[in-house]
Order: C-alpha cells, then sequence, then structure tokens
C-alpha cells in the first residue's frame, strides 16, 4: 500500500510524468523493447532514487519489462509530492514525502524494502546499508542491484572491504555515460538553472569559484 502525501495531487504528477516521457527519447526506446522482451519478468525491483518526474518515467519503463516496482526517494528535500501520488495513482507501489526527518525516511525506505526485491536500484547506499542491517530479513531474495552515485559507490566499497557487502553491485556511476549525460551536462545545466532561478541573476559577466574539478566542477565551469 503505497504511503505518500496526498493523492489528490495525483494529476499535477502525471502531467509532469507524461510530459518527460514525451521528452525522453532514449528511454522510450528501451521501453519499447521492455514491452516486447520483459527482462524482469517474476522479478521484484525496489527503487530508491530522487522521485521527481524523470525517475517516475524510469520506474514505469521497469514495470513495462514486467518488473512489480516498488520506489522511494533517496532525499525526503528532492521527493516531489504530486509526483509520488501520481505513481502512486498508476499502480506503482510509492513511498515518498517530502520534507520528512531522519526516522521517517528510513521508516519510508523499510516499506519499500518489505517486499522482498530481487533487484535495487540505490541512489546513495541507504537501501544496501539497510538491507546489510535492521532490514536483512527483507533480502532473502536479493540477486543483486546498482548504484548512481559517487558518495554510495564509496559506502559499497567499504562494505566489500569489510566483508558485509549483502549482494553483488553495478557502480552505474563509473560507466562513461553517467559520467558525460548525468555528471557534466545534467548537473552542471540544472545547477546554474537553479541558481540563476533562485537569485534573479544571470551568470554572465559575473566572476565563478568552483571549489571541486570532477565531472560535476567540469560540467559546471
Amino acid at each position: 500500500m503505497s504511503i505518500v502525501k496526498d493523492l489528490s495531487l495525483s494529476p499535477s504528477g502525471l502531467q509532469k510524468i507524461q510530459w518527460v516521457r514525451d521528452f525522453m527519447p532514449a528511454l522510450g526506446g528501451i521501453e519499447e523493447r521492455f514491452r516486447r522482451e520483459k527482462p524482469f519478468e517474476g522479478l521484484t525491483i525496489a527503487v530508491s532514487v530522487h522521485l521527481e518526474a524523470k525517475t517516475a518515467n524510469l520506474g514505469l519503463v521497469l514495470r513495462e519489462g514486467g518488473a512489480q516496482v516498488y520506489l522511494t526517494g533517496c532525499n525526503p528535500l528532492s521527493t516531489q509530492d504530486d509526483v509520488a501520488a501520481g505513481m502512486a495513482s498508476l499502480g506503482v507501489e510509492t513511498f515518498g514525502v517530502h520534507g520528512v526527518d531522519m526516522r521517517g525516511y528510513e521508516d519510508l525506505l523499510t516499506e519499500t524494502l518489505k517486499c522482498h526485491p530481487h533487484l535495487i536500484v540505490d541512489d546513495g547506499g541507504d537501501l544496501i546499508s539497510l538491507l546489510g542491517g535492521r532490514c536483512a530479513p527483507y533480502g532473502d531474495r536479493l540477486l543483486g542491484g546498482c548504484e548512481e552515485t559517487t558518495t554510495g559507490i564509496h559506502r559499497l566499497y567499504a562494505r566489500e572491504r569489510a566483508g558485509i557487502l549483502p549482494c553483488p553491485m553495478m557502480a552505474v556511476n563509473d560507466a562513461k555515460a553517467k559520467h558525460y549525460y548525468d555528471n557534466k551536462y545534467g548537473t552542471g545545466q540544472s545547477t546554474w538553472d537553479a541558481i540563476m532561478h533562485t537569485t534573479n541573476l544571470m551568470v554572465a559577466g559575473k566572476t565563478v569559484v568552483v571549489a571541486g574539478y570532477g565531472w560535476c566542477g567540469k560540467g559546471i565551469a
């Protein structure tokens, strides 16, 4: 049973989800293939990502591939309540409420893991942390998963060294496509969009300091 702030927010969320579906042709092509091949037939996937329209679309694509999808947010401050309500209204089990405290956040992750997933999509390493700890009983069917971020990868390596990594994990963050598209261009552009919208200032003509020069820093620069 989904846990969201208010199901009446779903019309706004559905509008956002449909908009991104119209402008994500690469994922749309994968969805067509998944619809034919059903690669995840019979599998349950727990997905912990920034819960907004683009990642909601990922959840729908995984469902088209035959998966039973359980969706949650990896950061309460990025969860969009209307998108969470929209996904719940589409029949995807969704557990996300904007702005909950740390206890509430972990409770939502735990509710997601109660599906006893075969696969996980993690962003930051919180699902894998719980599955290696107090939620270990929910990992009895766990086959593997993937991790999206640098922070999460560091946590995975630490668990591997300690011998407490509960399943094999794919380091999506290390893929060149992740660096080029998500970090360099996605983060670079969205960071400046956010700064200019919140300050009502243009970057043109300003002096800017970028601290750190990984792929995100390169994109911002």
